[in-house]
């Protein structure tokens, strides 16, 4: 059994690692205010970024579905991985060497683990056997489609050879068990025992967006395999077929960077285009292109409420190609991003068009595309005989839900008058037409996605504001304030969003904000005396009292997960979100001064109200009675005075 991972050493993992670097991997991340990221939330579909990521805390947040933690959460979370997992992988990615205790090994036999090295072993070898005497039809069939041998190690292309247990005697020699080689896809089991399951065949690694080897894709070669023409690794526990994009290892970065991609249907379409210059292509494994897909794509293409993205599908204009296309329009309307329809002409796919026509085909074959409206459109009024008003009458109920359907209300007239130009006939029948058909407009895809709006993400007080203000009640104008060290009494989970917005809240609020993201620069001073002071809500003055029991790890990499493991559950949401949400935007040199400066004013808050308090007891208060104790409220109000004093920030 694995031994435990030495807590230095999980804090030296985290302080090394970017966690920007590691979401970024599977979202595309854009400036959201000094020190705050923001993307499409990989763990819900939204339309609006309110997925959040503070670098310098080592956290991310999701407002819309409430998903956050730290770098290994994150990984745990996506990549169905253990928490020892996590920390192995990230460990390995810098090259630093884990100690575990108990004399402990790493937990590299874990199933994930072993699998995905499995996969990489197999990758490696197939790329060998291309190389070899016996791979001729292998190489040859790549060089009748236009690809080298540089082509084939840009992408990975190797070569299973024909044979029984080629592969599975390589792997079990290397220390792989035959469970774990046929759970992982690579070998199966007949009368025979266990077999390889490519065999003669061209294949090609399926790559997950982080660049992990998690599947195959294999076509056959040779006239007596019986098999079919493209075979697919099986389901396994790390290769879902439904949410891998073949190609996206090498195409996420300029997707990210043109907020484009090029959907093609084959492993050679996309070598073809990206050789070609199209650098932004992808294509489904052994699937129909669906809403998994479409989850995936929209978080690497930055796909928000903007529209400005542009999702390219390329289709055969043959049957199965128009019926691609249909499909893909169905789920058209869960993008922001406008579609486009590409058809190479001669019924050419991309491979067969740079092979035939050179690269620049393949180039303008996407630069001439056309929007998807346009070309749905016309699929459906070609089934039917326009010449005859019975024809056009179907050709009008059947494409006036389309038009109807267009997101864009600037675009709908346009195709109004389109759709009547097709047809021939008045547009006001036509635009009666669209109005009738209910077309949804919005998109079946849509999903809220809020995020946590202003500088801080605190709005007005919804139903959940009771229970984020329950300590926090009006006396005529006077808050009740709930003093530090007492614990409030257990409330409903709280969310940033609601909490009231009083004006004494929005202080606490961006106060522990600063404290939360930016310790260091608060300083150790400035929040051992603001974790001491009274809070007006409830919630808040809980985070307050979790930073007092956790201040020696206030330098810490983990500062944020310390103090979420001293608060109550109901808490730790909240406590993820102060710790990810935008600091107000100013110049980086300012920075440092407004932590300090919002600090402190939570702290002359507290002095002043103290103040007030002495003062009133002076006024009160029997010199002549007891002089002593007057002498003392004295000399307690010139301190009170003197802290307050000391306390201002310039």
């Amino acid at each position: 059994m694995a031994g435990r991972i030495r807590r230095s050493d999980i804090d030296e993992v985290r302080a090394r690692i970017n966690i920007a670097d590691v979401v970024g991997e599977f979202v595309t991340l854009k400036s959201a205010g000094i020190g705050s990221m923001k993307g499409l939330c990989p763990f819900h579909d939204e339309r609006s970024p309110s997925f959040h990521v503070r670098p310098q805390v080592g956290y991310y947040h999701c407002f819309g579905c409430g998903e956050g933690g730290d770098v290994f959460t994150f990984l745990q979370k996506l990549d169905h991985v253990t928490f020892a997992e996590a920390v192995e992988r990230l460990a390995a990615q810098i090259g630093y060497e884990l100690h575990y205790e108990d004399g402990g090994q790493a937990s590299d036999h874990s199933n994930r683990a072993r699998l995905l090295a499995a996969n990489e072993a197999a990758r490696l070898w197939f790329a060998e056997q291309l190389t070899t005497a016996g791979a001729d039809a292998g190489r040859q069939f790549l060089g009748e489609r236009g690809f080298d041998a540089a082509a084939a190690q840009r992408f990975g292309v190797g070569y299973a050879p024909q044979g029984w247990d080629n592969l599975g005697q390589h792997l079990r020699s290397l220390g792989y068990t035959a469970e774990e080689l046929s759970t992982a896809g690579l070998t199966s089991t007949g009368e025979r025992g266990s077999y390889d399951r490519f065999r003669g065949r061209l294949v090609w690694p399926i790559r997950d967006q982080t660049g992990q080897t998690v599947g195959f894709g294999a076509r056959r070669l040779y006239d007596d395999d019986k098999g079919p023409k493209y075979l697919n690794t099986p389901e396994t526990p790390v290769y879902h077929k439904s949410q891998v994009l073949y190609g996206l290892d090498l195409a996420k970065r300029d997707i990210s960077r043109s907020r484009q991609v090029v959907v093609v249907e084959g492993y050679t379409d996309v070598m073809a285009c990206h050789l070609a210059g199209v650098t932004t292509a992808v294509a489904t494994c052994g699937t129909s292109f669906g809403v998994e897909h479409i989850k995936v794509m929209r978080r690497i293409l930055g796909d928000d409420t903007t529209g400005l993205g542009e999702v390219v599908f390329t289709f055969d204009p043959d049957a199965a190609g128009q019926k691609a296309a249909m499909r893909a329009f169905s789920e058209e309307q869960r993008f922001a991003a406008q579609t486009y329809v590409a058809v190479a002409p001669d019924g050419l796919d991309p491979c067969d068009l740079r092979l035939n026509r050179g690269d620049d085909a393949v180039r303008r074959l996407i630069s001439s595309k056309k929007p998807m409206f346009e070309f749905v459109i016309k699929q459906k009024l070609a089934n039917y005989n326009l010449n005859t008003v019975e024809g056009r009458a179907a050709g009008l109920r059947d494409a006036a839900p389309v038009v109807a359907d267009i997101r864009d209300p600037a675009l709908r007239p346009g195709y109004t008058r389109e759709l009547a130009r097709l047809l021939g006939v008045d547009i006001s029948e036509v635009s009666r037409a669209v109005s009738q058909s209910g077309g949804t407009g919005g998109g079946s895809g849509s999903s809220a996605g809020g995020g946590p709006g202003g500088s801080a993400g605190a709005s007005g007080a919804g139903a959940g504001a009771a229970a984020g203000n329950a300590g926090a009640r009006t006396r005529g104008t006077t808050e009740e304030f709930i003093p530090a060290t007492i614990v409030p009494a257990p409330v409903a989970t709280v969310s940033l969003t609601s909490l009231p917005s009083t004006t004494s809240v929005r202080l606490e609020r961006d106060a522990l904000m600063a404290m939360l993201q930016y310790p260091t620069s608060v300083g150790r001073d400035l929040l051992v005396r603001a974790s001491g002071v009274g809070y007006s809500n409830a919630a808040l003055a809980a985070v307050r009292d979790a930073i007092a029991l956790s201040i020696d790890a206030y330098d810490r990499p983990d500062w944020v997960g310390t103090i979420s493991e001293s608060i109550a559950p109901q808490y730790t949401g909240l406590v993820e979100q102060l710790a990810v949400a935008p600091i107000p935007e100013r110049p980086e040199r300012e920075l440092d001064v407004y932590l300090r400066r919002v600090t402190s004013s939570l702290i002359e808050r507290h002095l002043v109200r103290r103040k007030e308090e002495v003062l009133g007891q002076l006024q009160r208060a029997d010199h002549a009675a007891d002089p002593d104790a007057y002498r003392a409220l004295q000399r307690e109000l010139m301190q009170l005075e003197a802290d307050r004093r000391a306390i201002h920030v310039d």
